[in-house]
């Protein structure tokens, strides 16, 4: 059988039945030993057996018309199998994906300068599913960076996929979230965000930033100059993440979200300005006015400060390194109407005035500034409420909605 004939037998199978469609999802996300399995086999070909006779117009054999008097299909399992790991996300598969990039022209000359620091030409590229670490999520999916480093391990994008499952544990199509993770090399609160979407009936991808994850080969990570340029690849990789994950099945690909947390959420700010490739976005405990929380703020904006001032990165230098990645020079770009900030009243890693400044300059109405009684670290306890929040914009009910339109009058 042909690879068209395979794909095209497949994607009618596919049309065919919801029934076939969970029976082969459910198989084809196990390991390859299980599916390979015979009880596995004979379960899916007598799934399949009804649904083939009605593709060749055949019922079921009789003793009045034996099956060797009638036509019917001859159904290759292999084959068949084969063709649904082309359609569906298992590990090995490839999917091809291009970046959607429009930035569009600024007519602010500062903010197109910005722009062209930021951007990159738009291309093909290939996104391939692999098997999840340990409590990673159901699968890895990786692409390659639009910007090079240089360094091959950290130039491979990896994120992890934590998939929307029915009540039944099945995969199902749903809309998606880009998750951003924190400065912590553990990734807890990207992890838990992602973990709390999937429970909200999302598909949420953790990315990892640069150097971090997978993407740090013997524990290498970047320093003195090399710390703002990463950003930069960070800000890159966000928004081409947008693309990897319209590319996969299950995706509802009109609904894709971003959401990032404290360094997480700088990224997220400056990547959603490129242009508007994501439906929403959700900025959290970050701000405008990067120089000043690295110079000023506490704790993890201290620590940053430190190994940049032993890199002898301090005054006009960094000054004029930290503006290529600034937020507020683009940030007039967000959309206010699907852009939400959370901020706390009482963090000192991020101050309320920063908060204030991105809010101002995306001029965020004050329904979409949530400013919480936490600071930094606290605002944890916030958790279900923010998932809550975001399921609310991310799939708003008929309530919501009535409930928004009277926000906004």
């Amino acid at each position: 059988m042909s690879t068209s004939s395979r794909r095209c037998l497949a994607a009618r199978l596919l049309l065919a039945t919801p029934l076939l469609l969970r029976t082969c999802l459910a198989i084809s996300l196990v390991p390859s030993p299980a599916l390979a399995a015979q009880d596995d086999q004979a379960r899916l070909a007598r799934e399949l057996r009804p649904l083939l006779a009605c593709l060749s117009g055949q019922r079921e054999s009789s003793h009045n018309k034996p099956a060797a008097e009638r036509p019917y299909v001859r159904l290759d399992l292999k084959e068949l199998l084969k063709a649904f790991a082309e359609v569906t996300a298992v590990p090995g598969a490839t999917f091809a994906a291009r970046d959607t990039l429009e930035p569009g022209i600024e007519s602010s000359v500062d903010a197109q300068a910005c722009l062209d620091g930021l951007v990159w030409p738009a291309t093909d590229f290939q996104v391939r599913c692999e098997n999840a670490r340990e409590r990673c999520g159901d699968l890895m999916i990786q692409f390659p960076s639009p910007v090079t480093s240089g360094d091959a391990a950290n130039d491979v994008v990896t994120m992890e996929w934590y998939m929307a499952r029915d009540k039944a544990k099945v995969p199902l199509s749903a809309p998606a979230v880009v998750v951003v993770h924190e400065s912590g090399s553990g990734m807890t609160a990207g992890r838990m965000f992602a973990g709390g979407l999937r429970m909200q009936g999302f598909h949420a991808f953790m990315i990892q930033l640069p150097y971090y994850g997978e993407r740090r080969a013997n524990g290498k990570r970047p320093s003195g100059e090399n710390l703002v340029p990463v950003i930069r690849q960070a800000v890159a990789d966000v928004r081409r993440a947008r693309d990897a994950v319209a590319a996969l099945p299950l995706v509802d690909r009109e609904n894709i979200s971003l959401q990032g947390t404290s360094l997480g959420g700088f990224v997220t700010a400056t990547a959603a300005s490129l242009d508007n490739g994501y439906d929403r976005v959700f900025i959290m405990l970050a701000g405008g006015g990067l120089l000043d929380v690295i110079q000023n703020g506490r704790k993890d904006a201290a620590k940053f400060r430190e190994e940049l001032t032993r890199a002898g990165l301090t005054g006009d230098k960094l000054e004029s390194l930290v503006a290529t990645i600034e937020p507020l020079r683009i940030a007039h770009r967000l959309d206010p109407a699907t852009t939400w900030l959370y901020s706390a009243q009482f963090d000192t890693v991020v101050p309320p005035a920063n908060s204030k400044l991105l809010a101002k300059t995306a001029r965020l109405d004050p329904s979409h500034h949530i400013e919480m009684l936490a600071n930094h670290y606290s605002g944890v306890i916030y958790v279900p409420y923010l998932l809550t929040h975001m399921q609310q914009q991310i799939q708003p009910s008929d309530i919501d909605k009535i409930e928004n339109e009277k926000g906004e009058k």
